[in-house]
């Protein structure tokens, strides 16, 4: 990892000749006021998007991806209490229970977390696998975000697997800022969305998005792949400032939080 001028350190010399320690890319993504000790929740966005602007290809995120890129993926799940994401991401993508992250045991630990982020299913059918090791392995249980419509015997088969369903809407469909706040209440308050598209825009369409961690591509892929948000559009565009922003071979690594 190359750094280029951090935003918000202007006195800092550019090094790129050397490439940072997971120790000193875990303190550059550091949540604000150390996350869960900070005055509340902490919802942060990591996707991957190619210079067109495509957040996919062939419908997954590794095509468009490297080395670098994975090792932020890493930080930033090591760094979470919770990792969010959609069901449909859990399909496409092959979801797997989070695993520890050497060298950042005792960081997590320091910080009054567990040895892994829990992984949060944000789904209103319940249309999932649950003989997957997302839900038959986990370090610690999966829990599942829905809406008090969803179907019973879903909701029965989930837990009979071991996952925790949470109620996070009044009808089929979860409400965003219902599910920030019901994992909140656990005690999950640096948390972590790798999408996909259509939740990170509804996160974002009710403003309960606080920071996204936005990897460039320096690749070009036409087609008609999703964009990193989906869903309808905003009234009025939300502007979010930079602050901070890394390179290698390319790749690009913004940081992005709340103007």
């Amino acid at each position: 990892m190359r750094r280029l001028f951090p935003v918000t350190d202007q006195t800092a010399a550019p090094d790129s000749d050397r490439e940072w320690s997971l120790t000193e890319l875990a303190a550059a993504y550091a949540y604000p006021g150390g996350g869960g000790d900070g005055p509340g929740v902490w919802l942060r966005a990591n996707m991957v998007a190619t210079l067109d602007g495509a957040a996919q290809h062939d419908g997954r995120s590794q095509p468009i991806s490297s080395a670098a890129d994975m090792r932020v993926f890493g930080i930033l799940r090591a760094l979470a209490d919770a990792i969010v994401v959609g069901a449909e991401t859990v399909r496409a993508e092959g979801y797997r229970p989070a695993r520890p992250r050497e060298g950042l045991a005792e960081p997590r630990r320091a910080a009054g977390q567990g040895p892994v982020p829990v992984i949060a299913v944000v789904s209103a059918g319940l249309d999932l696998d649950f003989s997957l090791p997302l839900f038959t392995s986990p370090l610690v249980p999966t829990l599942i975000l829905t809406g008090a419509a969803a179907p019973s015997d879903r909701i029965a088969a989930a837990e009979k697997a071991g996952a925790r369903v949470l109620i996070a809407g009044d009808g089929a469909g979860v409400d965003p800022a219902r599910a920030v706040r019901a994992l909140a209440g656990l005690g999950h308050t640096r948390l972590l969305t790798e999408g996909g598209p259509k939740l990170l825009g509804q996160f974002v369409a009710a403003g309960v998005l606080d920071e996204l961690c936005l990897t460039v591509s320096p690749m070009l892929t036409a087609g008609d792949a999703q964009r990193i948000a989906g869903g309808p559009a905003m009234a009025v565009p939300r502007r979010f400032a930079l602050t901070s922003l890394l390179e290698e071979e390319g790749f690009l690594f913004s940081r992005y939080q709340r103007d």
